[in-house]
This record gives structure tokens, C-alpha cells and sequence, in this order.
């Protein structure tokens, strides 16, 4: 009964503070470090409507029928917009239980006008399982603001209004990303004459990390093309390590590849011969005691992909939620009738502030977007760092300034660096 009338107070005090309560994806924080603020151009978003043509239809596949449908796929688009365009705008979307609504609020302005005279990387952003197109968001206005064109996608079948079938996740993931970077290449008008994919980065989350890698080169045990609660049909060996199909997905337009608390490793998707196949430049972020991905099959990924130069970034004491999720919305707070959980769960760390890991996520992917895809060589002091922050020495002078012995973490103040490890292995290690 106790637990009841919480509940029900809960639910009435979210009711009432979401009146006046903004769910901002944009809030850095006095103690974030030093590359999260937000860069100098005003920010611009769309939405934009692509249809994939003749792929394979999952959620209708049997042994005996593999149809075809046309794949639809929406996405948000941020990028650097003209001078002098106002700051802010809201998004409209819905909760982890694919129905409740919440408006967010960031400081892109709703089809402005792209900035002219500069072509700029690409970014894309890719969620998890489920999750959409906003679940990034703050990341996607970030780099924006510091001269990238982010797309985040809508992946169908994986969002939280219309999650269907796993296996088709698992086949589509990498897919849905080359087919976003292809359409963005495409675009005519103000927006495709900036947008630049001959520099592009991907960054995903979970499941979008998992597609990120198998995008990058990982491709897929052939134990996993025959789970029975995969792929139908064998259809995920379009996928597998050593295929034609698989080898066809490399794009040398990928430069760089952010992978978050990437799903996989933890049920055999990957053995030492589908990781060595990953070549591109890779940072990790994951959490020391995340659940689902599952901490110590995320270091097998991060030691097996010895073919190239890689980092991993753990946030100590954090699960699954780690780096990525945008701050949890005022309305998830509530119960909800059609999840066994409060939607809470689905955006927040039990240890860890959203928006510090936010801020955390902002700094670290500029700097590896700025050094692998603009070619900006300053920011590798970023990622040349001692392997625990915690041991760092703190040595300056009486004016600030870093002195021989100092250590600490480029770009975080004292101590803000606490319950960080940062780890790098380069190619053939």
C-alpha cells in the first residue's frame, strides 16, 4: 500500500512539474571538460524521409519466403547553419514506452538555413535496441555546433514505436548506416553542398555499436547467422566474416568509428578472425559493470581488433547507459502502464549524473572527429593520456600554467576526471 501511494505521488508530482520542467539536451556543466562546450556555429536541424529499395523484410521472413519491401528510414540532421540564426527549438518524441509524449529542448533551429561557403564532415549516429533517433541528440547538436553535419537515425524495427523483430536489428544495422551515408552523398540543394562525406565518422550506441563495428570490418561468426532467435533464414550471412557481401560493406569514406557499450561479443557474434578485420580507427566507451553488453566481452573486442589503433574510455562503476543516453526526460520519471520498469531505467545510471557522462562523450568525440576527420593533429594530445585519471599529478604554477611533472588529463580540471580509465592499444598489440 506504502508502495502505492509513492507511486501515485510520484506520478502526480511529475504531472505537475512537467508543466513548467524543460527537458534540455544541452546543458554543459561548470566542471565538464574542456572540449564539450559548444563550438561557435549557430545550429540547424531537419528531418528527412529516405526509402531503401528491395531489402529483405524480416518481420515477414520463413524458411521457405525471404520477400522484399522497401525500407523506410527517417533522420534528424544537424549542421552548421547561417550567421545570425536564433538559437533553440524544441523536438517532439516519445518515451521508452513508444507512446507517451515528451518534448526536448536544444538550440538547433528547425529548418534554418545551412551555412555557406565550407563543406563539412559527416557524422552519423546510430541508437540502440530499442531506441531513436533523439536518443543522441545531445551529441548530434554538439558536433553541429563545431562544424560536422550529424544524421541520426531512425532505425525501423528498432525504435521504441514500432520495435519488431531482433533479427532484423542484427542484419540491418550496418546497412541502415551505409545506406544514410550514400543518401547523404545524394542530397541536392543548400545542405548536400556542405555535407562532406568523403570525411565521415560513425558513432553508435548498443546495438548501433554493434552495426558500427560489423560497418568497420567485424563481421559476424557463422554460429550467429544460425541462432534460432536471430536472423531468419541465414540472412544475417549477408554479414559474416569472409563474404563477398560482408567485404562489400567496407567504405572508404568511414574514417573513424565511435563505438558505445557495443552488443555482441557477449553471445558470440564475434571470434579473433571477424575483429581482425576491423582496420579503421576505433574509441570505445563502455561501463566497468554494464550487464548487457557485459564489461569483460567489450574488452575482448577492444584487445581482438589488433589491425588497427584503438581506445577504450570506461566510466568506473557505470552499467549499460554509460556515455550515451540523453538525459532522462521529466515524464519517464513516472510509472507506465505497458513496461514492467520505469522508463527512468532506460536513459539513467544508477552512479553516474547523465549529463556529466553527456559532457564527458561531447569532449572526447570532438576530439576524435577533429583528429580523424579534419585532420586537426593538436587533439591527439587529448587521447595521449595515463591510463587511470585518478593517478594523475596535478602540477602547476602560481599563474596556471602545467609544469614538467603535471599528468592530469588534458581538458579536465582537478579531480574532474575521478572514475575514469582511458586505455590504448595501437595496431598489432
Amino acid at each position: 500500500m506504502r508502495e502505492q501511494i509513492a507511486l501515485v505521488g510520484l506520478a502526480a508530482s511529475v504531472a505537475a512539474g512537467s508543466a513548467v520542467a524543460e527537458n534540455r539536451i544541452d546543458r554543459i556543466r561548470p566542471d565538464a571538460p574542456e572540449l564539450a562546450a559548444f563550438g561557435t556555429y549557430p545550429i540547424g536541424v531537419q528531418t528527412l524521409e529516405f526509402v531503401n529499395p528491395g531489402q529483405n523484410d524480416i518481420l515477414n521472413t520463413t524458411n521457405e519466403s525471404q520477400p522484399l519491401y522497401d525500407r523506410p528510414i527517417t533522420v534528424e540532421v544537424w549542421y552548421p547553419a547561417a550567421p545570425g540564426t536564433p538559437e533553440g527549438g524544441t523536438y517532439e518524441t516519445v518515451l521508452r514506452d513508444g507512446s507517451t509524449p515528451t518534448t526536448l529542448h536544444g538550440r538547433a533551429a528547425r529548418a534554418a538555413d545551412p551555412a555557406t561557403g565550407e563543406r563539412f564532415p559527416l557524422v552519423v549516429i546510430s541508437h540502440g535496441y530499442p531506441g531513436n533517433r533523439f536518443l543522441m541528440s545531445h551529441l548530434g547538436e554538439n558536433l553541429a555546433s563545431k562544424g560536422y553535419v550529424t544524421v541520426s537515425i531512425d532505425h525501423t524495427d528498432s525504435t521504441y514505436s514500432d520495435q519488431g523483430a531482433f533479427g532484423s536489428t542484427l542484419l540491418n544495422r550496418p546497412l541502415d548506416q551505409k545506406f544514410v551515408i550514400d543518401q547523404m552523398a545524394a542530397l541536392e540543394g543548400p545542405l548536400g553542398e556542405i555535407t562532406d562525406t568523403s570525411q565521415t565518422g560513425v558513432i553508435g550506441y548498443s546495438m548501433g555499436g554493434y552495426g558500427a563495428l560489423v560497418f568497420a570490418g567485424a563481421g559476424v561468426t557463422e554460429a550467429s547467422t544460425e541462432y534460432s532467435w536471430g536472423t531468419p533464414a541465414g540472412l544475417l550471412k549477408r554479414n559474416m566474416a569472409g563474404t563477398e557481401s560482408h567485404a562489400a560493406l567496407m567504405d572508404d569514406r568511414v574514417k573513424a568509428v565511435i563505438s558505445i557499450g557495443p552488443w555482441g561479443m557477449n553471445t558470440g557474434f564475434w571470434d579473433a578472425a571477424g575483429l581482425a578485420g576491423v582496420e579503421k580507427p576505433v574509441l570505445m566507451m563502455a561501463g566497468s559493470v554494464d550487464d548487457v553488453s557485459k564489461y569483460p566481452a567489450m574488452r575482448q573486442i577492444f584487445e581482438g581488433m589488433v589491425n588497427t589503433n584503438r581506445h577504450l574510455l570506461t566510466f568506473e562503476a557505470a552499467n549499460h547507459n554509460a556515455a550515451a543516453p540523453m538525459p532522462a526526460p521529466i515524464e519517464s520519471w513516472a510509472p507506465s502502464d505497458t513496461l514492467d520498469f520505469i522508463p527512468f531505467e532506460h536513459y539513467a545510471d544508477p552512479v553516474w549524473d547523465t549529463n556529466r557522462m553527456n559532457n564527458i562523450t561531447q569532449h572526447f568525440a570532438s576530439a576524435y572527429m577533429d583528429l580523424h576527420l579534419k585532420g586537426d593533429a593538436e587533439k591527439a594530445a587529448y587521447l595521449d593520456l595515463i591510463e587511470r585519471a585518478a593517478d594523475g599529478v596535478i602540477d602547476v604554477n602560481d599563474e596556471g600554467k602545467e609544469q614538467a611533472g603535471h599528468s592530469y588529463w588534458k581538458g579536465f580540471a582537478p579531480r574532474t576526471a575521478q572514475g575514469l580509465t582511458f586505455e590504448t592499444l595501437s595496431k598489432g598489440e
